[in-house]
């Protein structure tokens, strides 16, 4: 009986009882221990799954966020990429510009570039050759002494409107009313200011400049500089007049270089415009050597061609 066991099950019916061998008892305590065992790994499974989704979800999240955040950067970066496109557009259209502007520079002023020359390097040399040329402004006689008007009696041969005899004129008659303001064509010092008798000038100004260089200013009306004085291109000399042996208010200026005369009509004309034409139309002066004089020297405040009218009237012609 010890391999035996009783089952007693009671009902509506009654009770019954069933006997049941020791070995399916041990078979029915394992099932249940089994399905108990499978029961624990499915739920430690669910559970154990549940919290990696929750991970993969939280992950999911964070890498969602990451992204968007990512995209607001990308569409920033983007927009900065526009503005930054833009604005080297802009520096390029102005390079380009630049570039022209200094290509008729060069041009005036009498430089080729090297097809592969740097911009930076354009610009210094230019910058050079333009310190050059305001110094050269500065300190040889150019420009009007007075508003340009005309010429009335041209350098060269004449007939001496007084005399009745023909002579050489050593300079060029200007057109002026009388007291036009004379001023002094380049820096130096006054040689000369007072009647000069002799000569016929009349009242006459000698200002001794750089480098060899003397302008003569005749026939003046009023002196308003005293010998001895040094001028800076642009200041006030005189006004024009009718003293002396004339025949009517007007200036006679003359340009010599180490006394000899030169034509002033081409120093009157002489600017920062036209600045290579008087080394063409002025044989008599060694200008490369002159430049070569000049070229460790750098004015710091360069006069401007004064008054501005008269190159305006000199540039509708002579």
């Amino acid at each position: 009986m010890n391999d035996h066991f009783t089952v007693t099950i009671h009902d509506d019916n009654g009770v019954k009882q069933y006997n049941v061998h020791q070995l399916v008892k041990k078979a029915i305590v394992y099932a249940v221990l089994f399905f108990a065992f499978i029961s624990f790994v499915a739920i430690g499974t669910i559970l154990y799954l549940n919290n990696t989704v929750d991970k993969i979800e939280k992950k999911r999240l964070e890498i969602r966020a990451a992204y968007a955040e990512l995209k607001l950067k990308n569409e920033k970066l983007k927009h900065t990429m526009l503005q930054t496109q833009a604005a080297l557009n802009i520096k390029k259209e102005e390079l380009s510009e630049v570039s022209d502007s200094l290509s008729e520079i060069e041009t005036l002023i009498g430089i080729t570039p090297v097809e592969e020359m740097s911009l930076q390097k354009r610009v210094n040399l230019t910058k050079l050759n333009s310190e050059q040329m305001a110094t050269l402004l500065q300190f040889i006689p150019n420009g009007s002494p007075i508003v340009y008007k005309g010429i009335t009696s041209k350098f060269g041969y004449r007939l001496h409107p007084t005399l009745k005899k023909k002579e050489f004129h050593r300079g060029s008659d200007m057109k002026a009313k009388m007291n036009t303001p004379v001023y002094a064509t380049a820096d130096g010092v006054i040689e000369y200011a007072g009647n000069h008798k002799k000569s016929g000038y009349g009242k006459l100004i000698i200002i001794r400049h750089n480098y060899g260089f003397t302008t003569y200013f005749g026939h003046l009306n009023k002196i308003v500089i005293k010998s001895g004085k040094f001028v800076r291109k642009g200041d006030l000399i005189a006004y024009t007049g009718n003293s002396g042996m004339s025949n009517g208010p007007h200036l006679h200026y003359e340009v010599r270089f180490i006394q000899r005369p030169l034509n002033p009509y081409w120093f009157v004309k002489w600017t920062v415009q036209n600045y290579q034409e008087i080394f063409e139309k002025e044989k008599k002066v060694p200008w490369q050597s002159l430049i070569a004089a000049i070229a460790h020297i750098k004015i710091q405040n360069p006069t401007q061609i004064q008054p501005l009218s008269q190159q305006e009237q000199l540039s509708k012609g002579r």
